[in-house]
């Protein structure tokens, strides 16, 4: 994927882009964002990023209407100065819906993107990275998603193969539907559709079970220890991202990271693919993925966590 024009490196003028209803600027389309490396990592340009975005829109979209969301920008690309944004900018076009949520002294008023211009306008503005939240606006207290982050401590992606089988089974066996997805970064997601009935301190709670269950069944090879000096070489089960205003990386969001991979959803019977990697699909590539719509019909199961619990304290015992 790539967009028309020169190579160089910063990049002059503007170009003209059709996303959705409405037409949006792209500043200084050709401005390199993901440089090329060692190991064969492609180079990337902001055109190039908006061109994934439109296409991959379809398919995203679903994922991210109506969550308040930070944006992980990188106005000089990633080699240079990173910034995590909250609030939304004042000249920001006024079509871009906005939600205000309330905190200790004050309130934030976070983007949310609903449609494919929002998206086009973010790369314009090298919003590499969307981190949603778990729960939508109408219902912020109320999470319709849970996820757990199998955090490897290194780079052997094994034993994240290995673990989200684990936690695969062990969720089919309390009949609660789920979803694994890249990080495009080391390791994996694992993502359960809730019906929104339960707050975040519930899911939080329920999902820290979940994870004490796995870890006391497997203690060489998994751990729910927050403090990376008390995990030795396990994976860390994380269970943190379920709560009030805590975000995860959006399906198919770019990571700011070489050859700008992507953050992928797969099915479960993909896992065991060995091609399949943390940063296996980017931008030139997730959208083929997307079209094959891994996680069809997912969101349509969601489940209360009540049947579920009770599940669970039978298994503890």
């Amino acid at each position: 994927m790539r967009a028309s024009g020169g190579r160089s490196g910063g990049g002059t003028g503007t170009r003209t882009v059709r996303a959705g209803r409405r037409t949006v600027e792209v500043h200084r389309p050709e401005k390199v964002l993901f440089p090329a490396g060692d190991g064969g990592a492609e180079e990337y340009t902001k055109g190039d990023l908006v061109d994934y975005c439109r296409a991959v829109a379809p398919f995203m979209l679903p994922h991210l209407r109506g969550r308040p969301l930070m944006l992980e920008r990188h106005p000089d690309g990633i080699d240079g100065p990173r910034f995590m944004q909250k609030n939304t900018p004042e000249h920001y076009p006024e079509w871009i819906r906005r939600v205000e949520v309330g905190k200790e002294g004050g309130t934030v008023c976070h983007t949310v993107c609903d449609d494919s211009a929002t998206l086009v306008h973010l790369a314009d503005q090298a919003a590499l990275t969307l981190h949603r939240w778990l729960s939508r606006t109408g219902r912020l207290d109320r999470p319709d998603r849970m996820v757990f982050d199998l955090d490897p401590a290194g780079d052997d992606f094994e034993t994240v193969r290995s673990a989200a089988g684990l936690l695969g089974e062990l969720l089919g066996e309390l009949r609660l539907p789920s979803a694994p997805m890249t990080t495009g970064s080391r390791g994996l997601h694992v993502v359960v559709p809730l019906d929104g009935r339960q707050d975040f301190d519930d899911v939080r709670e329920f999902a820290r079970a979940v994870a004490d269950v796995l870890a006391a069944a497997h203690p060489d090879r998994l751990t729910t220890a927050a403090r990376k000096k008390d995990r030795g070489d396990r994976l860390y089960l994380d269970i943190q991202r379920n709560a009030y205003a805590q975000t995860a990386v959006a399906p198919f969001t770019v990571r700011a990271l070489p050859g700008a991979p992507v953050a992928t959803p797969f099915t479960w019977d993909q896992l065991d693919d060995p091609g399949l990697h943390a940063r296996r699909w980017t931008v030139a590539d997730a959208v083929n993925q997307a079209r094959t719509r891994p996680w069809s019909g997912l969101t349509a199961r969601t489940r209360a966590l009540g049947p579920a619990r009770r599940r669970l304290n039978a298994l503890r015992g």
